[in-house]
């Protein structure tokens, strides 16, 4: 598996400059690439090299592996939509590969700038210092909120998958960011208080307009994401962890295309646009592809409507979001974790298992761990 690592570089004011300005360079001669691809109607790049490969080193002074490089990236954004012509912003990333940036141990990088190599210091933590040894390939050279980052791309071993002995079904949502099979409730419970007050703070800080408040809105930029990036990142590491344990494969539902067949109400769509499902299924996913741990996915349809006890499926099974409460054999229990039963009943290879509590109504209420993950 190809996993991407972030490395900070501590740049001088000088070096700082100096990749700006390369950068700069890099960018204006990829658009004008652009145009000569555009007018030729070709992703070639040996044959686009032909055309373009002298001026943008003679215009821009350009290294030669830096027009190569930029000839190449104008080819793979060309590929994707030959009707238009692709823009690339003025800090845009930059691509480099072994030839103009080489590591000195796990200290500095030696970058090539439009006046020479730099030796620039960089600031990685343990966890990508464990990775380094695996860098492969090219480099994109990042420019974010004035500082500069290299993200390299990096081989991570896959672990042998299993033959699973069973199925935790995961049913996630909004409330309850995610509940699995065995009654462990991953509850994000100061999400909601979070983002409002962050709509809070962004909406007084709008409304003033001055320049402080503008800086203001710039430092809080990004904060909400990277706390529920942080959060998903601790519930899915737990998932994981509790089906290689136990030797399971991990259920989940398919909900592509979940926010257009749902609807809320108008108070409500603020927190239903950013659920973000999606990048907790995909921390699921790679984590479990290191792992070894099978990752099935199944139909929701009626999953949170269905009696497990009788299969006796209805709306009115669920008369509160939190309950569910069967119509016909009088079944009862909290909705979220009838749902993740019913999709781990669906994900069994075998023939479903039914833990033997399950069939008490009052058992679902007794000793069900909840997990509260709190963002840093």
């Amino acid at each position: 598996m190809k996993q991407t690592l972030f490395v900070r570089l501590e740049t001088s004011k000088e070096q700082f400059e100096m990749l700006a300005e390369t950068m700069r360079h890099f960018n204006e001669a990829c658009n004008h690439i652009v145009l000569v691809a555009h007018k030729l109607r070709t992703a070639n790049k040996m044959k686009l090299q032909k055309h373009v490969y002298h001026e943008a080193r003679e215009r821009f002074g350009l290294s030669a592996q830096m027009a190569i490089r930029a000839i190449a990236k104008v080819c793979e954004a060309y590929k994707r939509d030959r009707s238009k012509k692709p823009t690339f912003k003025p800090h845009g990333a930059m691509v480099y590969d072994q030839r103009i940036l080489s590591w000195k141990r796990l200290e500095s990088a030696s970058i090539l700038t439009l006046k020479g190599r730099i030796l620039v210091p960089i600031r990685i933590g343990e966890y990508q210092k464990v990775r380094m040894d695996r860098i492969r390939g090219q480099a994109d050279l990042i420019l974010r909120k004035h500082r500069f980052y290299l993200a390299v791309v990096v081989d991570a071993p896959e672990a042998n998958e299993y033959d699973p002995a069973g199925a935790l079904g995961v049913d996630l949502g909004i409330v309850n960011l995610a509940v699995d099979s065995d009654g462990t409730v991953y509850k994000g419970q100061d999400v909601g208080k979070v983002m409002h007050r962050m709509d809070r703070i962004k909406a007084k800080l709008q409304e003033c307009g001055s320049k402080s408040a503008k800086r203001h809105l710039k430092r809080l930029s990004g904060r909400e994401a990277r706390y529920r990036r942080n959060m998903n990142h601790n519930i899915s590491k737990r998932l994981v962890a509790t089906a290689k344990d136990t030797g399971r494969a991990i259920v989940l539902e398919n909900l592509k295309g979940i926010r257009a067949q749902t609807t809320v109400r108008k108070a409500q769509r603020r927190r239903h646009n950013s659920w973000s499902f999606n990048q907790l299924r995909q921390f699921i996913e790679y984590k479990a592809k290191l792992a070894g741990v099978p990752v099935i996915y199944v139909n929701p349809r009626g999953t949170s409507h269905t009696c497990p006890r009788c299969g006796f499926q209805a709306k009115h099974n669920r008369p509160r979001r939190d309950r569910f409460e069967c119509v016909r054999c009088g079944f009862a229990g909290p909705a979220d974790y009838i749902a993740a039963l019913n999709i781990a009943a669906r994900g069994q290879v075998s023939s479903p298992i039914v833990p033997r509590n399950f069939l008490e109504p009052q058992a679902l209420l007794r000793d069900k761990p909840t997990i509260s993950i709190v963002g840093s």
